[in-house]
C-alpha cells in the first residue's frame, strides 16, 4: 500500500489512525474469529493439532540498519525470521502478531512500506496478521513479532531426536547472508544475490512440512546463528557428536565468486547465520526419499556430515583432508 500523503507524520496520523491504516491492509481469514481492533485476537486451531508459538525481537543497529535496507524488505524479513521457526518444527504458519516501537521521524509512507513487506511475506506463507501493539520510540526502531503455527502431534520435529549414524543435511546454500553482512560492515557493496539473501530471506515452510509429514527427519532446526552453532543445539540436546565435510557444505555461485577473491572470508561463510535454511538429521535409509523430495520441491538438499557418538565431539574435515575439532559457536548477542 502506498500512502496518499507520503509526508504525513506519526503525530498527525496518531496511534489509532496507524492501527486503522494497518488493519485496512489485512485480508480476512476463516481462521480468525476476532482480529485487529479488539483487546485480544481469537483464532481457530485445527482439530487435533498442536499450537506452535515463537517470538523474535529485531532492534535497529543490532539486527538491522536502515541505511542498509529499505523499509519494504525490513518488513518482509521481520515476518520471515519468525515464520522460519515454524518451518523448523515442520508446522504450518497460521497467525502473526506485530509490535512496533516507532521513532517519530518515520513517515506514514515508510510505515506503509514496512507493512506492505510484512504482509506480503505473511500472505506468501498463508498466515494472517491478527494484532499487536504500536507505541512511540524515543530512540531506535523496535520490532517484536510473535508467530503461531499448527501441526499434528506425531509430526512435531524437535532438536533432541537425532540418532548416531544419522546423516546431516542442509537445504539451499549457506553463508550468503553472512558474507553480505561482512561486506556491508566493511563499507563495501555486496552482490545483488548476496544482499537479497541477507535482506529478504525465504522461510522453508513447504520443505519443513514435507519433511515432517513424510517422517524423513529425526531432528531439525533453522539456520539462524550459523550451521555449527545451530547443529550444536541438536547435538547437545540429542547427546551426540558429529563430523562435517567442509567441501560438501553448499555454497551459492555468488558466495563462491566472493570467496575466490576473498579466501579469508571462508570461516565467515561457515560460521555466519541468517540463512534461514533448514538443517536436519535423517537415517541413511531415507536418503533416496530426501533426494526425491529435493527434486519435487526444486530445493537442493545436501548431505554435509554424519552424527557420531558424543565422545567424538564436533569435527570438521577441511578441503586438505585434515580433521580438526570445531567449536559449535556462531552469533551470540551476549558474547
Amino acid at each position: 500500500m502506498k500512502s496518499d500523503e507520503p509526508n504525513i507524520s506519526l503525530s498527525q496520523l496518531g496511534e489509532f489512525g496507524l492501527i486503522d491504516r494497518i488493519r485496512n491492509q489485512v485480508a480476512d481469514s476463516r481462521s480468525v474469529a476476532v482480529g485487529i481492533g479488539d483487546d485480544c485476537a481469537a483464532t481457530i486451531l485445527p482439530a487435533g493439532e498442536l499450537l506452535l508459538t515463537s517470538k523474535d525481537l529485531l532492534i535497529e543497529d543490532v539486527h538491522f540498519r536502515r541505511d542498509w535496507t529499505d523499509m519494504y524488505h525490513l518488513g518482509r524479513k521481520s515476518a520471515a525470521v519468525n515464520l522460519s521457526d515454524i518451518a523448523a518444527m515442520g508446522g504450518k504458519a497460521t497467525h502473526l502478531y506485530l509490535g512496533v516501537g516507532l521513532p517519530k521521524t518515520l513517515t506514514a509512507a515508510e510505515i506503509d512500506q514496512f507493512t506492505s513487506g510484512f504482509l506480503d511475506e505473511a500472505n506468501a506463507a498463508g498466515a494472517t496478521l491478527c494484532g499487536g501493539d504500536t507505541c512511540r520510540s524515543n530512540g531506535s526502531l523496535l520490532i517484536s513479532v510473535t508467530v503461531h503455527g499448527s501441526i499434528l502431534p506425531e509430526q512435531v520435529l524437535r532438536r533432541d531426536g537425532a540418532k548416531q549414524g544419522d546423516l546431516i543435511y542442509v537445504s539451499g546454500t549457506i553463508g550468503d547472508s553472512a558474507l553480505a553482512l561482512a561486506q556491508l560492515q566493511r563499507g563495501d557493496t555486496p552482490s545483488t544475490d548476496l544482499a537479497q539473501r541477507h535482506h529478504s530471506p525465504t522461510p522453508r515452510l513447504a520443505l519443513g512440512q514435507a519433511i515432517a509429514k513424510n517422517n524423513l527427519a529425526t531432528a531439525m532446526i533453522d539456520v539462524s546463528d550459523g550451521i555449527f552453532s545451530d547443529l550444536g543445539h541438536i547435538l547437545e540436546q540429542s547427546q551426540l557428536g558429529a563430523q562435517i565435510i567442509q567441501n560438501q557444505v553448499p555454497l551459492s555461485e555468488s558466495a563462491q565468486l566472493h570467496l575466490n577473491s576473498h579466501p579469508n572470508d571462508a570461516e565467515i561463510a561457515l560460521r555466519g547465520g541468517e540463512d534461514y535454511e533448514l538443517l536436519f538429521c535423517a537415517p541413511a535409509t531415507n536418503n533416496d526419499k530426501i533426494k526425491q523430495l529435493a527434486a519435487e520441491l526444486k530445493i537442493p538438499l545436501t548431505q554435509i556430515g554424519i552424527c557420531l557418538p558424543a565422545s567424538q565431539g564436533l569435527t570438521l574435515v577441511t578441503p586438505a583432508g585434515q580433521t580438526q575439532s570445531f567449536q559449535s559457536t556462531g552469533f551470540n548477542h551476549f558474547r
